[in-house]
């Protein structure tokens, strides 16, 4: 039996992966507390999960931790939010939790800089990271929409909520998390359907970064919670991301370790770098898109913890659980390392890789990859024995195949 507890919050694909660390990692039964029930981690025998629907009150959730925390008595536990709305609250109810939980964050801050789009494109347009030309539209505040400004930028153009949590909060038919109007007709249409929601916070209205989903790259990194700087850092180049309204961002298929692009090492050292000036302290992803005509890597966001596509990590060889217990619970942080290891992470079965990645030369290091065994899914877990779970897992695979059908981006 581990030396400690666990305990995540949520329950969405991004928890699954955390529980597989884990389990892998330590053969431990992960504890989830989440909102709502969903087939990753309820169709699953390494989750033992909680269900509150009120979770995102305040006080509910300040309650429901505090009492789990008690229940463990004097045993430490790894706290670990799998999504933004949990871990702001986390990092919002830091000194309150840290009775009973260990957990690694940036302070509220800084959270604040990054996780606010507004922020993070204003307050880091200085810094060494390429930034995409941004207009910022505040909904609601009576204020028409800046056509001047519009007129600065080239359609298509990409409009998203600088407030992942308060978007949210005001979902309507046919929201999805990423625009990309062709018009100032259909961007109008857009900030209307927005308003009448009530979403009152920010837009951002920004440049368009040509190039198709292979152009997206994604960065992880571990840095230790005493401050002292990056352990861990990732580069994969993605191949496919998902195209549903509701996904889009989300990626279906990465290869760590490949670059077609070149500047590789450049960029890398400016985001370690960049990550040392603020700072920052616990797990981050950050997102890149490279531009084909300026032959640059622009910064699209960063987000505060593990993304859903981070089991990569573990495949090669480095569990961010491992990360965080020997830090939180050892108070060991090793030497900087950047994972060079090729492999291939996917979502989707090959045939959708084949058939919807217009790259064909992405396509061809993916099989090549695969032929190696260097290819992991990770929601195939053989550790995890739920026959029902296996079922689904076909029927979400059967679907993903009408899900890219249906929908372009």
């Amino acid at each position: 039996m581990a030396e400690f507890d666990v305990l995540l919050i949520g329950t969405d694909i991004n928890a699954y992966y955390m529980a597989r660390n884990f389990h892998e990692e330590y053969g431990m039964t992960v504890n989830i507390i989440g909102k709502t029930a969903m087939n990753f981690t309820s169709y699953s025998t390494i989750c033992q999960v909680d269900i509150e629907p009120d979770l995102w009150d305040y006080e509910v959730f300040r309650n429901k931790l505090a009492a789990f925390g008690k229940s463990r008595g004097d045993k430490k536990t790894i706290l670990v939010g799998t999504n933004d709305m949990y871990v702001r609250m986390i990092v919002e109810n830091a000194d309150f939790l840290s009775e009973w939980f260990l957990f690694n964050y940036v302070d509220k801050s800084l959270l604040d800089n990054i996780l606010l789009k507004e922020n993070f494109y204003r307050i880091y347009a200085d810094s060494k990271l390429n930034i995409p030309k941004t207009y910022n539209y505040h909904c609601l505040q009576g204020k028409p929409l800046d056509l001047d400004e519009v007129a600065k930028l080239e359609f298509p153009l990409i409009v998203k909520p600088s407030d992942n949590v308060k978007w949210h909060d005001h979902e309507y038919p046919g929201q999805a998390k990423v625009y990309r109007p062709e018009t100032l007709e259909e961007l109008q249409k857009i900030i209307a359907d927005v308003e009448n929601a009530g979403y009152d916070a920010t837009l951002i209205i920004q440049e368009y970064i040509h190039g198709d989903d292979s152009h997206l790259f994604d960065v992880m990194f571990y840095c230790s919670s005493d401050g002292s700087g990056p352990r861990l850092q990732t580069f994969a180049q993605i191949g496919l991301q998902e195209h549903a309204p509701t996904g889009i961002g989300n990626c279906t298929v990465l290869v760590n370790g490949y670059n077609q692009f070149n500047n590789t090492e450049e960029i890398i050292d400016e985001l370690r770098q960049f990550m040392i000036d603020i700072g920052y302290t616990g797990i981050a992803e950050i997102d890149l898109k490279y531009d084909p005509h300026r032959k640059k890597f622009y910064a699209l966001e960063i987000n505060p913890r593990q993304a859903r596509s981070s089991y990569y990590l573990t495949a090669c060889g480095y569990n961010l659980a491992k990360y965080l217990v020997d830090d939180l619970i050892h108070g060991k942080r090793p030497d900087f390392h950047f994972i060079e290891d090729e492999m291939v992470l996917s979502f989707v079965p090959v045939n959708i890789i084949k058939k919807h990645i217009s790259n064909q030369a992405y396509v061809d290091k993916v099989l090549e990859l695969k032929a190696k065994g260097k290819f992991t899914r990770v929601l195939d877990y053989p550790g995890d024995k739920s026959l029902k779970r296996k079922l689904w897992l076909k029927v979400r695979d059967w679907n993903y195949g009408k899900k890219y059908r249906e929908n372009t981006w």
